[in-house]
């Protein structure tokens, strides 16, 4: 650690919602992803009430990076301590805290704070860390900033639902046909064309246009991080549709001793400002939830019962 020292990126930023909201946001680390564009998935480890342990993973310069990190909550002070526990050269070590003070006219000022040291303290290496950081920063508050503002109507914008189907067939079959996403276009009526990379085993980044009911083409861009032991595709939109501002979800695969039940696993936040254009002319918060939960609930459904489809048929043919 000789010559190394400690580098700081510190931002603040108005929030026009109760330090309550704006706090819980940032404790729920686990629906970061709706929150933070460059968040993929997040899962708590441990949790004590106070102390917590996460793994995360994040977009990074187009790659899917990740990493384990310790925080401790204080709701009462309204801050969130963290440390990364296995930071990537040429970053050495990696903490901050998160602060939420209230304002007299029921707003918020948050402030997020990096302290971040450098191998060998090389300039270069300095300068980009602190750039990197710097922005995320920025991001992650306009991201808190963003939601939080919509408070009064947060519990309308965010929608989470599933569709599941039973399946009489092995679930390691089932898990196949959901992770071979790349042989989507020739399986799924309704994908019209899929580009997919996956450079490490279970990280897929890919591109799909996927064809609706009145005859167009929607593209989007996602992240899908595989855990076959758990029978879980977790997954993010990173360019979600015209209508949303964030999408996640998750297929789970879960066996029991009368066969399989298969689950999506969806969650959304509205894109308010897009209600109006996407659904016309007076449509309202209401008409986009019922439209996005048919809209998506069918996409999904119609995977989940080709999955089941293809189960059940290899057990025909056997």
């Amino acid at each position: 650690m000789s010559g190394e020292r400690v580098h700081r990126a510190w931002h603040s930023v108005e929030v026009a919602a109760p330090a309550g909201v704006v706090y819980g946001l940032i404790a729920d680390a686990e629906r970061w992803p709706l929150l933070f564009p460059s968040t993929v998935h997040v899962e708590q480890l441990d949790f004590d009430g106070t102390h917590e342990r996460l793994r995360m993973w994040a977009t990074d310069e187009g790659r899917i990076g990740s990493w384990l990190s310790l925080r401790t909550q204080d709701p009462q002070q309204w801050h969130i301590e963290f440390r990364r526990l296995n930071p990537q050269a040429p970053v050495r070590t990696m903490n901050g805290i998160w602060t939420v003070e209230e304002r007299a006219d029921g707003g918020s000022l948050l402030t997020l704070l990096h302290e971040f040291t450098v191998v060998g303290d090389r300039p270069d290496d300095v300068a980009w860390v602190d750039l990197v950081t710097h922005a995320d920063t920025r991001a992650k508050l306009a991201g808190v900033k963003r939601l939080a503002e919509r408070w009064s109507v947060l519990d309308e914008l965010v929608l989470s639902f599933e569709d599941s189907v039973r399946v009489k067939g092995p679930a390691e079959v089932v898990y196949d046909f959901l992770y071979r996403v790349g042989d989507w276009p020739e399986l799924v009526p309704h994908v019209d064309r899929l580009e997919l990379v996956e450079e490490a085993p279970g990280v897929q980044v890919m591109s799909m246009d996927t064809r609706i009911p009145d005859g167009s083409v929607q593209t989007t861009e996602s992240v899908r991080m595989c855990f076959p032991h758990a029978g879980r595709i977790v997954h993010k939109q990173t360019s979600p549709a015209a209508l949303l501002a964030a999408h996640t979800g998750e297929w789970s695969v879960v066996s029991d001793e009368t066969g399989v039940t298969v689950v999506a696993q969806q969650t959304v936040v509205l894109c308010e400002e897009a209600v109006g254009e996407v659904l016309g002319e007076g449509a309202d918060i209401a008409h986009a939830r019922r439209h996005v939960r048919e809209a998506v609930g069918r996409t999904s459904t119609a995977v989940l019962n080709l999955a089941k489809r293809h189960a059940e048929s290899a057990i025909r043919m056997l």
